[in-house]
């Protein structure tokens, strides 16, 4: 069997033929926009939570970013905030407020707290829940009445997935990361690529890559239209794990050989496979209003002859044959789910030292969790970033969606490491390109979207 088939044949409660599999769940991640109506089901049909243990609720989407952020000015987010404060103190769920250490988006801080395990099933009713997987973990989204069922009852019903392995071969040149293999990714196959699988992600590339740039890996597989992905557990896992608040302690060892037994075997199927030969893979850009619609940045926008292109190209204000590279910005952003942690607020503070960022350009650092705020201000990263005329606020998702107060303005452009350019997915009428923190701190001191290559010396770190 691969390791989606063992994780997934572990976590069958009962399966009979032709129903969807009644799965276990371990966890479940809660958040303010998509939980009330599940707590609402609860209260409706008199139902406990199956699993208070199994629950943890923090505020991502909705709060502001400003220093002020206790504040909140919209009243539909205000109530959201408040409704989840009100559930969990009702419910007995624990709940990481604003200022308790703990709070910021709920994929930033599950794995840093050591929730997220290898081996196990894990849901939120977010879309990028797949970003757990980096732990070798199955994860994926749910919508808010099966985040009823899983309070309830600790389980779902579920169709298995099929699966599909992707080998990311080779080794990135310096400047390029994760990020843009992930868009490489979903540019070649397409928002629809993987639809209805479970992606496991392998190769050398892999190997090498730090937890963080796994996350970043995992985070965006929603985006070419999979279920979930994840990457088998190994030494850099367990490294990463060990010593964290919810990690096994005295059974770290008996842990750890169950982990390592989560490997595909030699030998096993998969219903689709491919392979990117990463070796010389340039940043990615996205041009268009879909994660597919991107491209290296030495590379002119395609001639797609569709509507979906023409409208992309028309919202955009682009056009087909002209060099991504060089696209006067007006904002920039670090930050989100994708790229909110520590090694992200690092490779954007090393290259903004001793720079400052264009003069026309609005540029927001926002930490993923209050864990990664205290480490980038113990490591001086936030007075560099500051220094540089960027602006490193309180954390949250910030300018990753339009559900608080950090919006691009309608008709502006910005670059963002972010996971999705939707149509005025950053603020209505904003236009929005994706790219690596590195691309985008590059970008910002350009004031036009520019390469980072130059910024890095051959051991890959910024010179």
């Amino acid at each position: 069997m691969n390791i989606i088939d063992k994780i997934w044949q572990s976590h069958i409660v009962e399966q009979k033929q032709g129903h969807p599999a009644i799965l276990a769940i371990d966890f479940c991640l809660v958040h303010e926009v998509t939980s009330a109506q599940a707590f609402d089901t609860l209260r409706m049909k008199n139902l406990p939570v199956f699993d208070t243990k199994s629950l943890l609720a923090t505020v991502d989407h909705s709060i502001p970013t400003r220093k002020n952020r206790h504040e909140i000015f919209d009243e539909m987010a205000k109530a959201q905030v408040q409704k989840l404060r009100d559930n969990t103190k009702e419910f007995n769920v624990p709940f990481y407020d604003m200022d308790s250490d703990h709070q910021g988006i709920v994929h930033v801080v599950g794995p840093e707290l050591g929730i997220t395990q290898p081996g196990m099933t894990i849901v939120c009713g977010d879309s990028h829940t797949a970003t757990h997987g980096a732990f070798g973990a199955i994860a994926f989204g749910i919508g808010t009445s099966t985040v009823g069922h899983v309070f309830a009852s600790g389980c779902l019903l579920m169709n298995k997935p099929k699966t599909m392995k992707v080998e990311f071969n080779g080794q990135f040149s310096s400047g390029v990361s994760a990020k843009d293999a992930i868009m490489k990714l979903i540019a070649d196959i397409g928002i629809g690529g993987a639809n209805g699988h479970i992606i496991e992600y392998t190769g050398s590339a892999v190997q090498s890559m730090s937890m963080e740039a796994r996350m970043t890996l995992c985070n965006m597989s929603i985006e070419c239209g999979a279920v979930a992905s994840l990457i088998a557990p190994d030494e850099t896992t367990f490294a990463y794990l060990k010593g964290k608040h919810y990690a096994p302690t005295d059974k770290w060892d008996e842990a750890v050989s169950y982990w390592l037994s989560l490997k595909s075997d030699d030998g096993c199927s998969y219903d689709k496979t491919i392979a990117i030969d990463v070796s010389h893979l340039q940043p990615m850009v996205s041009w268009g209003t879909n994660p597919q619609q991107a491209i290296e940045i030495n590379d002119n926008i395609p001639n797609g002859n569709d509507d979906m292109s023409r409208n992309a190209l028309d919202y955009v204000k682009l056009s087909i044959n002209q060099p991504i590279k060089d696209t006067k910005l007006d904002w920039a952003f670090v930050g989100s789910c994708t790229n909110g942690r520590i090694e992200d607020m690092r490779v954007t503070a090393a290259i903004l030292k001793n720079k400052k960022i264009a003069k026309h350009i609005t540029f927001y650092v926002v930490p993923g969790s209050e864990q990664v705020m205290a480490q980038a201000e113990k490591e001086g990263l936030i007075d560099i970033i500051n220094a540089s005329g960027a602006e490193f606020r309180m954390p949250g998702c910030s300018m990753c969606l339009g559900m608080n107060d950090d919006k691009v303005p309608a008709g502006s452009r910005c670059i963002s490491s972010t996971n999705r350019n939707f149509v005025g997915r950053q603020g209505t009428g904003s236009i929005t390109h994706l790219a690596s923190p590195a691309t985008v701190a590059a970008s910002a001191i350009a004031g036009k979207i520019v390469s980072p290559i130059d910024y890095f010396n051959s051991e890959g770190e910024v010179a």
